[in-house]
Parts: C-alpha cells; structure tokens; sequence
C-alpha cells in the first residue's frame, strides 16, 4: 500500500480547511442531497462528500456508509486531492497503491473510486466528492463530466458556508461563526476538565474616527484591530468580529489572570503598531474578560452576555474618570 503524500502546500490548505469551521459538525440536508443524488445517478453503493484534515479523512456527508472518519493514511481520498482531475480507479486490486489497502481487503471491499477535488474559495483542495463501488467499473467522460457538476454543487456550498460565518471587512469569523467554533472549543476544555476564558472588546472612540477621518480610515481601522488578533494569539484561540466596533476571543485552557496579561502584550503590540502607522489616532478598546464557571455558565452565548456587561461597566468607570 502506498501512503499518500503530503502536499506542497499542506499548511495553507489546512489553514483554509479549519477556516470553514465545518469539521465535526452534524449533517446537513444541503450535502447529503448531493451523495445521495450521485449514489443514485452512478447507481454506487457509496457516494461521500471527504475533507482530509491533518491525521484523518472526515465525511461531511455520506450515503451508503457508517461511521464519520477514517486514518488519513489509508484514504484514497488524500490521494485524489493531489490533482484538480478526477482521479478514477477502475479496480483497486490491480492497483499498486490500493491493491493491499484494508478498505479493500476488509470488509469494506472498495473496488470501484473516483473522486473529484473539492476546493476552498480560494483554490486549497480540501476533500472530494467521492462514488465507490464494490466491483470493478469504468467511467466514460459523460460520467465524469457529471461528476464534476456535482462537486461544483459541493463547493457552491462551501463557499456559501464560508461567507455565512465569516465577517466581509476583517475577514476573520463572524458572531455566527464564532458562537458555532468556540462552543466546541469549550465542550472540549469542559470535558477535558481545563480552564477557559472569553473575552469581550470594544473599540474605545471608534465614532470619533469614522466623524474625523472617514469612514475608509475606521474600516482601516478595524482591519488593524483584527491583523493584530490573528498575530497576537494562538491558533487554538478563537477571535471574531462579532459586529460593529466589537470583537471577542475564546481561549481554551487559559485562565483569567493569564487572559489578563496576554491581552496586556496584545495592548501593548498594538499601540506600537499604531504609533509607527501616525494616521493621527490611537485604537484603543476596552475588555470584559471573564472565566467559564461549570455551575454558572451554560454557554458560549452566556459568556459573552457577562464579558459584554463588564465590558460596558469598565467603559463606563472611564468615562468617570
């Protein structure tokens, strides 16, 4: 069995995999119409929408088939995503890299696969739509025409999942995409009995530069305040424009007192970034930075209620003096 190799450009394609925030996520009806259409148009036993993650091959939707995920290694599916072709394998025992594959010498006794190439927005593959079949077969360049259209109808969906949870201007995640991501976040730290925090942000001042610069220079503005999220913090952490002026971040196994001072480096990073730009303003902000209590907090949601009440009640104490 030959192993799949790594792409050139494994990195960014993970990066723009995780981006999407679609990994472990339940069914939806908008994916699994397409396997089941392309079960019944191919007439397959199996028909799979894959998205290869770092160690392991995930289906999003799959008709035919139990069960969620598979090793990477064994995937023919990591295969495919090496080519924006088809990659058809008309009967895999005669196939050097599959012949002695367990999905084919098990129970699973894939014999027929093509895959088509599923790709991100910006161009990563990130899986396939998949049909197999437990005997040989060829497919001629109608079916593989018919093939491609219905990975288009896949990617049309990503794109369109993407855009839904993700913010237009900063082009980091949205409330909706952060309340979906940090939830699984804290179900994990909860379950794993670590600590986590979230915080709340709201530009201070943020009317005043919109009022003397334009707005341009506030939408510069908030692009600033995000670059230096995504530059401050963990891959791990979750951060997001969750509307307007204000942001959050979600830090999965850090306490309160270590949120205080990497937001402490993170004010710091930023005042520098903005005194060497001399656009004429400071972006400064004010936090709420609560921890989650298992007997008090029930949700990502009523974590940012209370991180956006003291976020307020700190503004307000400012203001006074």
């Amino acid at each position: 069995m030959k192993k799949p190799e790594i792409p050139s450009n494994e990195v960014s394609r993970l990066e723009a995999l995780h981006s999407l925030n679609i990994l472990d996520t339940p069914p939806e009806e908008r994916f699994d119409r397409v396997t089941r259409l392309a079960q019944h148009m191919f007439r397959v036993p199996m028909a799979l929408v894959t998205l290869i993650d770092a160690n392991r091959q995930w289906f999003k939707s799959t008709a035919g088939l139990e069960g969620r995920e598979t090793p990477r290694d064994t995937s023919f599916c990591a295969h495919a995503i090496h080519d924006d072709a088809v990659m058809v394998v008309p009967n895999a025992l005669t196939d050097p890299r599959f012949a002695d594959n367990p999905n084919v010498t098990g129970e699973a006794h894939v014999r027929f696969y093509a895959g088509c190439p599923l790709k991100a927005p910006g161009g990563a593959r990130l899986g396939t739509l998949c049909i197999i079949d437990r005997k040989p077969r060829v497919l001629d360049a109608e079916d593989l025409a018919a093939l491609r259209d219905l990975a288009a109808i896949v990617e049309d969906e990503l794109a369109a999942l993407q855009m839904a949870m993700q913010d237009e201007l900063t082009k980091i995640a949205n409330r909706r995409g952060f309340l979906l991501t940090a939830q699984q976040s804290l179900a994990l730290c909860v379950r794993h009995g670590l600590p986590a925090s979230l915080v709340f942000l709201d530009l201070d001042g943020f009317k005043a530069i919109n009022d003397t610069w334009g707005h341009a220079e506030g939408d510069l503005a908030l692009l600033t305040f995000a670059d230096q999220l995504q530059k401050t913090f963990r891959e791990s952490d979750i951060f997001a424009r969750i509307g307007g002026d204000e942001f959050a971040v979600f830090l999965a196994n850090v306490t309160r007192e270590q949120a205080e001072l990497i937001f402490f480096r993170f004010t710091e990073e930023l005042k520098k970034r903005t005194q060497e730009a001399a656009r004429g303003y400071d972006i400064r902000y004010s936090p709420g930075i609560i921890e989650y209590q298992p007997g008090k907090h029930g949700s990502v949601d009523e974590l940012l209620a209370e991180g956006d009440a003291l976020m307020y009640e700190i503004k307000r104490r400012r203001r006074e003096t």
